[in-house]
């Protein structure tokens, strides 16, 4: 198990985070975000820290490397700061990703880069986060990447932001700083359309509200970072949602028959056919009538098979195969489906995408569409506008006019493509309405898209504009 040594200039708080509580934790993928400098790394080395997530070993080397750099205490960014370029700059380039937990919970941490160039890198780690915590430096407030985080956060429907307002100690932990901030969140965040937000002051480098409660907060009533992340609702709202099966592997026996001396191995099905793969959303239950996409041939699962044995229903998270009735034409990248909601295959995709690409999205660009583990040739018809995220004028992100794409640009685009893809919306389904853009020279990702409307109001926002946030944390909501 990890441990954590008491010696030295750094040191946690005595808190037992390992051992079986007898019932089985959740788990919470995280994303960090938020501008360059403004101290992620560091916050994500102290929640490893203090809640004794770290090897000794690994701390001992974090001591050594923060003396060589003339520091008097560990600096615990290089504990998640792992590329040498990174260690050398002090910033993150790469996600990387940690794993901890406590007895309340398990937890996947993307520790993602705050740099422009490197927003691509952020929405890749914060594609799959339940939370996105979102940090800002108390002296310089909200800020362009702020904004720029947000609504890559809006976009992905991320169903939690937790507004971490860092470095509070130098502003002599100010109750007005952190208040004017709060509130300059709740409207940025209620423009962008958030569904839920929650602001928490914070010194990382000093421990205050990371894990334990600090005193020289008195004004804050709220949870801690790690109290909000043990708390916060993690209901999957897909197991609620519409049956989406993406295959993944279609499973026939494979080789030839037993030799002689293997006839005590147990018999193989020579007629079994599987369809592996993970139920993105809703429910399978063995009896069930699907329908098959794209072709729309219908079929009823006669058997849910996992490694530990047939279950009467795999729900969404779970990872089975399906076997059904009948032996119809069903392949990689088919979707299997509720026959009461199916999504209806399209030609023609309209979406929003998250350029990623140093080269620009220009009409008539050829691209490879992958759709979970469909992949098939578009051409983009149209790009129909860009995301402005307002940052010189204060006022709320808005929606340009535009031709092209560029690097970190957001914007609007349709695509005809060579056969047709069963999408959702990405409003209602995360995982069978995303979609990434491939070159289809070299492979690379060119941008991350999200099918069907934005959640970004196109308008002004509407209600009334809140004039402080709560000391608890918690922001106004619309």
């Amino acid at each position: 198990m990890p441990t954590t040594t008491t010696a030295g200039p750094t040191t946690g708080p005595a808190r037992a985070t390992g051992g079986d509580t007898g019932q089985r934790r959740t788990l919470l993928r995280l994303a960090t975000a938020g501008s360059v400098d403004d101290g992620k790394s560091t916050l994500v080395g102290r929640l490893l820290f203090d809640t004794n997530s770290v090897l000794t070993d690994t701390l001992d080397h974090v001591e050594q490397v923060s003396r060589r750099k003339g520091l008097a205490t560990a600096d615990l960014a290089l504990l998640t700061d792992g590329l040498r370029a990174e260690r050398e700059q002090g910033i993150t380039i790469d996600v990387a990703y940690r794993y901890f937990h406590t007895p309340a919970r398990k937890f996947i941490l993307a520790d993602c880069p705050g740099h422009v160039q490197y927003t691509r890198n952020t929405v890749t780690g914060s594609s799959t986060a339940d939370v996105i915590v979102l940090l800002v430096d108390a002296r310089k407030g909200v800020v362009e990447q702020t904004r720029r985080h947000l609504a890559v956060a809006s976009l992905l429907r991320v169903p939690h932001v937790v507004l971490v307002v860092n470095k509070i100690d130098l502003v002599d932990y100010a109750q007005d700083v952190f208040t004017r901030i709060a509130t300059d969140f709740s409207v940025l965040a209620r423009s962008l359309g958030v569904i839920d937000s929650h602001c928490i002051p914070v010194s990382a480098t000093e421990g205050d509200n990371v894990v334990t409660r600090s005193s020289r907060t008195p004004w804050y009533e709220g949870p801690t970072v790690l109290g909000y992340l043990e708390t916060v609702d993690d209901t999957k709202r897909a197991v609620g949602a519409d049956l989406r099966f993406p295959v993944q592997h279609v499973i026939r026996p494979q080789g030839a028959p037993l030799a002689p001396w293997a006839a005590s191995a147990p018999a193989v099905d020579a007629d079994y056919r599987g369809y592996a793969g993970k139920v993105e959303s809703g429910r399978v239950r063995v009896g069930e009538e699907v329908v098959v996409l794209p072709r729309g041939s219908h079929a009823r699962v006669v058997a849910v098979d996992t490694p530990d044995g047939p279950l009467q229903e795999a729900v969404a998270g779970q990872s089975v195969t399906l076997r059904l009735d009948t032996d119809i034409d069903v392949s990689r990248g088919d979707v299997l489906a509720g026959t009461d909601a199916p999504p209806a295959p399209v030609r023609e995709l309209t979406g929003t995408v998250c350029w990623l690409a140093e080269r620009t999205l220009t009409v008539g660009a050829r691209v490879l569409v992958q759709h979970g583990t469909a992949l098939t040739k578009g051409i983009v018809r149209s790009v129909d506008g860009a995301l402005d995220l307002a940052f010189d004028s204060g006022g709320a992100p808005h929606w340009e006019p535009a031709t092209q794409l560029g690097l970190n640009d957001i914007g609007r685009v349709r695509i005809a493509l060579a056969t047709p893809l069963p999408l959702d919306s990405y409003k209602e389904h995360r995982a069978t309405g995303a979609f990434i853009l491939v070159d289809e020279a070299d492979g690379w990702t060119l941008g991350a898209g999200m099918a069907g409307s934005t959640a970004i109001p196109t308008g002004p926002v509407s209600g009334p504009t809140p004039t402080a946030a709560k000391v608890d944390g918690t922001t106004p909501q619309k």
